[in-house]
């Protein structure tokens, strides 16, 4: 799965002077009071957000002690801030008012993803545990003998090596870096539930999931028919590529439970399995374009493949990014410095002081990943006329998926649009192209989804902080069918490895995203006026997609997603089907392999 952080919510719906003063408790509030409110809250976050955003800019950039300290207190003032915004908007409730009038009071309350609690002392420590959290995880290395390893270095031993003692130590090493987090990410949940409570919400789980146009409980019924239809894909490929793997590295190591051991799947988190690609590829799958050898062929570095990118939605009648984009962005890892390599899309100024944060490599994986963060500044940049409550996505599964729709389009006929490649393939290459993309896409389907199953059940109780990690591992078998390769007690916390847990970022945003990028995909070739397998279509220079993205882009959040969704797909509701359709030619190649085989776990 393509790396990012939308940093937005946080840091820019997240400002006032202390000095505003409140509805009085005793007036009979009219909307002229809710006009005054609304006008006062915009003011604020347009007048303080950039200071908030240039300050947690640099503590990604440069984490020190100091920088921490700034952004913990950043993040204390915003916190306490945003918590008395939400709360003064919930007096309007009662009132009958316009319909954007109760929208944006809705956005405002909303606009939280850790709810302080109205408390000085806990609010400071609230932000204090989340900026060391996240410098924690941006500063972890796992050492032996005085030679240290950071996740790149450990990313690449998972990527490549096929020596399943190496892949353990690898594995479990980077984990070490998680255990000192378990006490303080427990008491952060209790901060944060403290907070949710206080606005009205049962947990903080339940404030997530309210913000989707629908009762939360529906929302939950919603992943839920999502994910069935998406099931039976996923189990096709799950089976295939434990077969596969069980003859690489025999049944002593893989077991016999069906289950797929977490540190054979070449990706730290066994969320992106196309590192195991040449292990599982079909035999008749022929040759498969290498990007990442075009790239060293053709000269591309680091700005060259933003650059690309950004050519991609010029292509489509988007305006070219602004200079400062190329002045103030993160493109490489610094020599002499600990970043938070985690690559992200910014935006600074809410209007075009956008940015990206990467540490980027010239292979496919990050040139995929620079096309998907440009979906996000493209899409910041679009919105920023709105009402600064509506400068967002339609939902957050929209933000992280226009990006994502973009790279279906890297074709081979994009490739050689852009000279990488001299001729176009033929259809002998599909079904390796297609497994590939289903190591990619298919393979992260259920772990995009049970990361925020652990984090609900955290926030409610159902998991206990005594079976934190027992928890995570009974949800990563039951969607994913992967395992722990040794046992895994309660002295770890393996969830806070993977950065968007001690990041404090929301993950049904990334499920969404790839149900929504298939549906996008395949509306947007219907417009283009394609016609062929879906998995061939590129809308790349393509003038009437380009502009049907446009009018959705430019919406923001100022409408319920389901207006966006019937914009740019011509229905009200998410479908999966498109990624079935995407994929149907390597469903039937599976299920014939799987035949004879015992699938399931």
């Amino acid at each position: 799965m393509k790396k990012l952080l939308l940093m937005l919510l946080l840091f820019t719906l997240a400002a006032c002077q202390t000095n505003q003063s409140k509805p009085e408790q005793n007036k009979q509030l009219t909307q002229q009071d809710a006009a005054e409110f609304l006008q006062m809250v915009e003011d604020t976050y347009i007048k303080e957000s950039e200071y908030a955003a240039r300050v947690a800019w640099v503590q990604a950039n440069f984490i020190t002690d100091d920088t921490v300290w700034l952004g913990a207190k950043s993040i204390e003032k915003m916190g306490a801030l945003q918590v008395k915004f939400a709360n003064q908007a919930k007096k309007f409730d009662d009132l009958d008012l316009p319909d954007d009038m109760r929208r944006r009071l809705e956005k405002i309350k909303g606009s939280l993803t850790l709810a302080a609690p109205d408390d000085p002392e806990k609010n400071a420590e609230l932000a204090q545990i989340m900026a060391k959290l996240e410098a924690m995880y941006g500063a972890g290395k796992y050492c032996v003998d005085g030679e240290c390893r950071d996740l790149g270095e450990l990313s690449k031993v998972i990527a490549e090596s096929r020596n399943h003692k190496e892949l353990l130590d690898a594995w479990t090493g980077w984990r070490t870096i998680a255990v000192p987090m378990r006490e303080k990410y427990q008491r952060m949940v209790e901060l944060a539930n403290e907070g949710a409570r206080e606005l009205g919400f049962a947990d903080t789980g339940a404030m997530w999931r309210a913000g989707y146009d629908m009762p939360a409980d529906d929302f939950a019924e919603e992943l839920d028919r999502l994910w069935g239809q998406v099931e039976p894909l996923y189990d096709a490929l799950q089976c295939h590529v434990r077969s596969e793997l069980t003859e690489q590295y025999g049944d002593e190591v893989m077991g016999d439970d069906g289950m797929i051991p977490a540190h054979l799947l070449g990706n730290m988190w066994a969320q992106d399995w196309t590192a195991v690609y040449d292990m599982v590829k079909p035999d008749n799958a022929g040759e498969t374009i290498d990007v990442t050898a075009r790239l060293k062929a053709h000269d591309y570095d680091a700005k060259k493949m933003v650059k690309t990118a950004e050519n991609f939605f010029v292509s489509l009648g988007l305006d070219p990014l602004p200079e400062t984009f190329w002045e103030r962005s993160l493109f490489l890892k610094p020599k002499d410095r600990d970043v938070v390599c985690h690559a992200s899309a910014w935006d600074i100024d809410n209007e075009d002081d956008i940015r990206i944060k990467m540490c980027i490599k010239e292979d496919y994986e990050d040139f995929v990943t620079v096309h998907h963060e440009l979906g996000h500044n493209f899409y910041q940049r679009a919105y920023k006329d709105k009402s600064i409550v509506y400068r967002t996505g339609a939902n957050d599964g929209f933000h992280e998926a226009i990006g994502d729709t973009i790279a279906l389009s890297m074709t081979p006929k994009y490739f050689k649009d852009i000279g990488l490649i001299d001729e176009i393939p033929s259809s002998d290459n599909d079904l390796g192209m297609l497994m590939k993309k289903a190591l990619e896409k298919v393979a992260f389907v259920p772990f995009g989804l049970m990361i925020d199953q652990w984090r609900w059940q955290v926030f409610n109780g159902e998991i206990s902080p005594d079976e934190y990690n027992a928890g995570w591992w009974r949800l990563r078998n039951q969607y994913q069918g992967v395992k722990a390769p040794v046992e895994r007690t309660e002295d770890q916390f393996d969830p806070g490895a993977k950065y968007h847990i001690p990041g404090n970022t929301p993950y049904t945003r990334y499920f969404l995203a790839h149900i929504l990028q298939f549906q996008f995909h395949r509306e947007l070739c219907k417009t283009a006026g394609f016609e062929g397998d879906l998995h061939r279509c590129s809308i790349y220079n393509n003038k009437a997609a380009g502009e049907k993205l446009i009018k959705v882009l430019e919406m923001g959040a100022e409408k319920p997603w389901q207006d966006a969704m019937q914009v740019i797909a011509n229905s009200r509701d998410m479908d999966a089907t498109a990624m079935l359709d995407y994929f149907a030619p390597l469903k039937l190649w599976l299920d014939e392999q799987n035949k004879d085989r015992q699938c399931g776990w």
